[in-house]
């Protein structure tokens, strides 16, 4: 059991019957009246985000959560499979326990959390920061200015569609931030 005094970012919490994150949290202790604890939790199963208010000193059950690192190995009609990095043995997860699974190419070092209580795969996490190739876009006009704020579609090498600066070409190599599929920087050869 935890209490409220315990919250931190990442925390892994059943509410509700349900898994879920805690994505922020906030104690607040207003003039009048008793101190609590506003959080933003993430369900874990549907990637719903939902906002809740706790009493200071609220005892919530803390799920154990161990992440394992994985390698992407490819993708059939059973699901995404996946291999072990330490024990070699591999796993094969369905497209809803994987964190935008558009961004998933073969080899990628993943991480693979597990409820450790009953050792079943929960969630796939994705680096942060990925690099792609662009196999097609719009090609560039002389002219085009390194601004970002005019964005064209590009198409990168897992078949995504990411949102990059006009300067960007066909070939380029591009970094991509994978929480919100946002085009960082292009990344020279």
């Amino acid at each position: 059991m935890a209490t409220t005094a315990d919250f931190r970012n990442g925390m892994c919490i059943e509410f509700n019957g349900q898994l879920f994150f805690i994505v922020q949290f906030q104690h607040v202790k207003p003039g009048k009246g008793p101190a609590f604890v506003r959080t933003k939790l993430k369900n874990v199963a549907t990637g719903k985000v939902l906002d809740n208010t706790f009493p200071s000193g609220h005892k919530v059950n803390e799920a154990r959560v161990e992440r394992r690192p994985h390698q992407f190995l490819y993708k059939d009609d059973l699901g995404y499979h996946f291999m072990n990095s330490e024990t070699f043995e591999q796993i094969n997860l369905a497209e809803e326990l994987v964190d935008n699974p558009h961004l998933l190419k073969e080899g990628l070092e993943v991480e693979v959390l597990y409820h450790a209580d009953t050792e079943t795969p929960i969630l796939v996490n994705l680096p942060q920061f990925i690099t792609y190739e662009v196999t097609y876009t719009e090609p560039g006009v002389r002219g085009d200015t390194s601004s970002t704020n005019s964005l064209k579609p590009a198409t990168v090498d897992t078949g995504a569609t990411i949102m990059v600066p006009l300067f960007i070409n066909t070939g380029d190599n591009i970094k991509v931030d994978t929480r919100d599929q946002s085009y960082v920087e292009r990344v020279k050869d």
